[in-house]
């Protein structure tokens, strides 16, 4: 499976942005679906989670209160909208698939990710 990831833009604090992360490909081997961004210089960080069959998502703590995760009506394309922007959200936003985790915090968990896609927040 491929993803593709869009939807960054360059914003100012405080407003909103919906990310999107299509799959091309077969997806029978997807178990979680990972949201994870990285800010230059610095380490891949975890976002938020979603187990591909559905469920309840997992947010990591400096988003939990501002994001949310949905799908659309195929249920294929999944969103990480993200509210109240700030600064430190600044980064490179991927999607990625785990066969066997949800919600996993460990890069290496994730078998294949997408380009990602550029977000950028001013203050």
């Amino acid at each position: 499976v491929q993803f593709v990831e869009s939807g960054g833009s360059s914003v100012q604090a405080g407003a909103s942005l919906r990310l999107s992360c299509a799959p091309y490909g077969t997806t029978s081997e997807i178990y979680g679906l990972g949201w994870f961004r990285q800010a230059p210089g610095k380490e891949r960080e975890f976002v938020a989670g979603v187990k591909w069959s559905g469920g309840s998502p997992v947010y990591s703590e400096s988003v939990k209160d501002r994001s949310a995760i949905s799908r659309d009506v195929s249920g294929y394309t999944v969103y990480l909208h993200l509210n109240n922007l700030k600064s430190e959200d600044t980064g490179v936003y991927y999607c990625a698939s785990s066969p066997r985790r949800v919600g996993s915090p460990v890069v290496t968990d994730y078998e294949y990710w997408g380009q990602g896609t550029q977000v950028t927040v001013s203050s």
